[in-house]
């Protein structure tokens, strides 16, 4: 469970986010909409602990994330917008390398001799390439990878360790449309064995993938819908539209 409580964040004189607050359920799929600029990435990087914010409190699964962060951070799998990944490691090198980062080993092999430990690491990894469909990249370098192959190895870098939560940061930015397709499809996998929030400024993503949606503006809650909301005829669009013509006029 995510549980944000008033949420502000400051850059100088300019309020990033403006006393923000909102649950997410475990199980739950969550967007995060928005325009460009209205907060959605801010959040994404206080949630993970990757920011301070001003103010207000973030707690992941009732650890607070102020005070055990790095207790916090263990339940959380982040692919940022632009993954931070190594291009001349190769695929296998990169994930065992985040591995060891993330002390996954000590979740994943927590007891057992040394070759015992490194068989449940080998299945780990093994899994979560197969969840996210790079086990064919195993052998590659990263910088010969193509951009939706580069977004599947982040998100398995994400995946790494079994964390309860992921939090992914427009997740789709940059890729063709059968690469969407492909990481939306994942995403709705990833969906029913964990808990998923998302950023999107695209309306159609946070449609075809969210059971809740959280619309931002300029730093503020603009709307927060559940499943039955959504389901009614051209309501989420309807409030997007209206920001938008706002922002613009």
């Amino acid at each position: 469970m995510i549980e944000v409580t008033g949420l502000t964040k400051h850059y100088g004189k300019h309020k990033a986010l403006d006393n923000i607050s909102f649950t997410i359920p475990d199980g739950q799929i969550a967007g995060l909409l928005g325009l460009n600029g209205a907060g959605k990435s801010t959040t994404m990087n206080i949630l993970t602990g990757c920011l301070s914010s001003t103010s207000g409190t973030v707690k992941i699964n009732n650890i607070d994330m102020s005070d055990e962060s790095e207790k916090a951070k263990r339940c959380i799998g982040y692919l940022p917008e632009t993954p931070p990944l190594y291009t001349d490691m190769k695929v296998s090198e990169y994930l065992d390398f985040i591995y060891g980062l993330k002390k996954a080993a000590d979740r994943i092999a927590p007891s057992g001799d040394i070759k015992e430990k490194q068989n449940q690491k080998k299945h780990h990894i093994e899994n979560i390439c197969s969840r996210t469909g790079i086990e064919k990249m195993y052998g590659r370098l990263v910088k010969n990878l193509s951009k939706g192959y580069k977004q599947r190895l982040g998100l398995a870098a994400a995946l790494i360790g079994s964390p309860e939560i992921l939090v992914l940061d427009e997740p789709t930015v940059g890729l063709d449309p059968s690469q969407i397709i492909e990481i939306r499809n994942l995403i709705a996998e990833l969906g029913k064995s964990g808990t998923v929030i998302f950023s999107s400024h695209i309306l159609s993503e946070v449609q075809a993938l969210c059971g809740r949606v959280i619309i931002l503006h300029h730093g503020s809650i603009a709307a927060d819908m559940d499943s039955e909301a959504l389901q009614e005829g051209g309501s989420l669009e309807q409030t997007f539209i209206d920001l938008v013509k706002g922002a613009e006029a």
